[in-house]
């Protein structure tokens, strides 16, 4: 059972109860994220997510780790392009010590020096982590190729050089700007008395008045251009996509069955084709990316230096004929695909809550998983047919590869 309250400071709360589980997941999400950063600070929302779990007024680090394994709970925190969220999932009879403790870190929190300095280096090894793992890597790079090098463009964990220059006043005053009752959203899912969870939540999160600040800055321009990134590896990664939809586009149910025909799971055309029929990849599949205002629709494979060429070429294929050679039969076994994989991703109260908290900052409104279902159900061919025109028309692919690969292997392809 789904239902929306608000605390006494205004901030929204949205929850599902969920009676036959045992347990509840507790979210905070913040909407603040890399693409609202300046270039110099990039990677600040980021950074800031760590340093919460540092200490607060009245534990230390290790005081924090230590309650939350006391509950056997999971306290964590993550931090995307357009939100910051911290959350904590615990059994249900645990509820109000878990909200007492991710409170307690969100609100005071205290961010030493000596504990700035040292994450400093943990998050440049967790960048050159990402820069060793290039079927990783090659998302940070293909973004940066669409979008530029600020907003979205700019990646999540920040560059080594603003990393560095981070000092303790810029985290509080990123808190003072951005994480403020505008541009916050409680969630929780389980087993738990709603009443019981405001009243624990304003006393706990009541205290929260500022304001703050958001920047929603101009829309985001898509650049279909070719980015070549040469690395000594033992394969060629590559992204290649179009011009996406907005989260909350109309649209959006269609182009997750397009999706899901083109490139998502074993039965897909791309995996079909070029995998298991050519052997060319052993990692192909394609993914949507959807913003507030924008998105891209890509295809990511992973191949071998004398294979590029084919591969890039045959996806090119395939996507390009796609509207003309879609079936009823393929578009069954898509709708079907799709109401499986949202419902067994709403088995556990961590993905509700990040389901209803989704929801409610990118639609405002919640969204029942039968509703979802009609919604699907009620998706026609010619629909299905009419966004793959619309979006390939543009005809504006942009490509980024990295591997051992020169401007001159790729320009030829694509010219």
């Amino acid at each position: 059972m789904f239902k929306k309250a608000h605390l006494e400071n205004g901030i929204p709360v949205v929850m599902e109860q969920i009676k036959n589980v045992h347990s509840v997941a507790l979210g905070i999400w913040v909407k603040v994220g890399s693409r609202n950063e300046l270039p110099e600070k990039n990677g600040i929302s980021h950074f800031l997510e760590h340093m919460f779990f540092k200490g607060t007024q009245k534990r230390s680090a290790r005081d924090i780790a230590v309650d939350t394994d006391s509950l056997g709970g999971d306290l964590n925190a993550f931090t995307s392009r357009e939100s910051t969220t911290f959350y904590i999932k615990v059994l249900d009879e645990y509820l109000d010590r878990g909200t007492e403790l991710l409170s307690d870190i969100f609100l005071h929190s205290t961010f030493p020096e000596n504990d700035i300095e040292k994450e400093k280096g943990i998050i440049k090894e967790e960048i050159k982590l990402v820069e060793d793992t290039p079927d990783d890597y090659i998302h940070d790079l293909f973004n940066q190729t669409i979008w530029g090098n600020e907003g979205i463009g700019q990646p999540v964990l920040g560059r080594r050089e603003t990393i560095k220059s981070f000092k303790r006043e810029d985290l509080t005053s990123h808190i003072k700007k951005y994480y403020g009752t505008k541009d916050t959203v409680i969630s929780c899912a389980g087993n738990f008395e709603v009443d019981k969870l405001l009243d624990k939540l304003n006393h706990s999160f009541g205290s929260l008045r500022r304001g703050s600040e958001p920047e929603k800055g101009p829309q985001p321009v898509f650049n279909g251009k070719i980015s070549i990134h040469s690395k000594d590896l033992s394969e060629v990664h590559l992204c290649i996509g179009v011009k996406g939809i907005p989260q909350s586009s109309n649209d959006r149910y269609i182009l997750f069955l397009l999706n899901t025909i083109l490139g998502a799971g074993v039965s897909s055309r791309l995996f079909q084709e070029i995998r298991e029929k050519r052997g060319l990849a052993y990692s192909i599949y394609s993914y949507i990316t959807s913003y507030l205002d924008t998105g891209v629709w890509a295809i990511y494979a992973g191949t071998g230096k004398k294979k590029i060429t084919e591969v890039i070429e045959l996806i090119l294929k395939e996507v390009n004929g796609l509207a003309d050679t879609l079936t009823d039969a393929e578009l069954q076994r898509a709708k079907d695909q799709l109401k499986g994989n949202l419902i067994l991703g709403l088995e556990s109260t961590s993905s509700r809550m990040q389901n209803i908290a989704r929801q409610e900052i990118y639609y405002g409104r919640y969204y029942s998983p039968n509703e979802l279902i009609k919604e699907i159900n009620a998706i026609t061919l010619k629909q299905v047919k009419e966004l793959s025109e619309k979006l390939l028309r543009q005809n504006t692919f942009a490509l980024t590869v990295l591997g051992p690969v020169s401007e001159g292997d790729i320009k030829g392809i694509a010219g």
